[in-house]
């Protein structure tokens, strides 16, 4: 059976305990050393996206077993959305004077990562990854 856990995130507060929850998570699933940084990593991203640009939204976490052992992490909020897309996914692209690497950093660090964003309806980013077996 999944488990998912729903927290919600309106405050810079939120994205700690989003990412500390993740990395409790991966742990379980069986990540360590630096696959449990990149996952925080990856979900303080996507948190602080959804605090910066849509004033709120969640993060919801959950194991993933279907024949392999991984983590997934959807953002979801209801804000103004993302108006470009692939603009928004390319680095060093910034809405808000920062470096640009939130999205498009959050992608390179996760196995798989799509986003869907509609103007007035919010977005919402999946990122999954995959806890990988080592070679005998």
């Amino acid at each position: 059976m999944t488990t998912t856990t729903t927290l919600s995130v309106r405050l810079e507060s939120d994205i700690l305990a989003a990412r500390q929850h993740g990395r409790e998570v991966a742990e379980q699933v069986g990540f360590g050393g630096s696959d449990l940084a990149l996952i925080a990593t990856a979900i303080s991203e996507v948190a602080r996206n959804i605090v910066v640009h849509a004033g709120g939204g969640a993060i919801l976490i959950s194991e993933l077993a279907d024949g392999r052992a991984g983590i997934e992490i959807v953002a979801r909020d209801d804000g103004p959305g993302i108006l470009d897309v692939d603009l928004a996914m390319q680095d060093g692209y910034s809405t808000v004077a920062s470096l640009g690497l939130g999205l498009p950093g959050a992608r390179r660090l996760m196995d798989e990562f799509t986003i869907e964003s509609q103007e007035g309806h919010g977005t919402t980013v999946v990122m999954r990854k995959w806890v990988r077996t080592q070679p005998v």
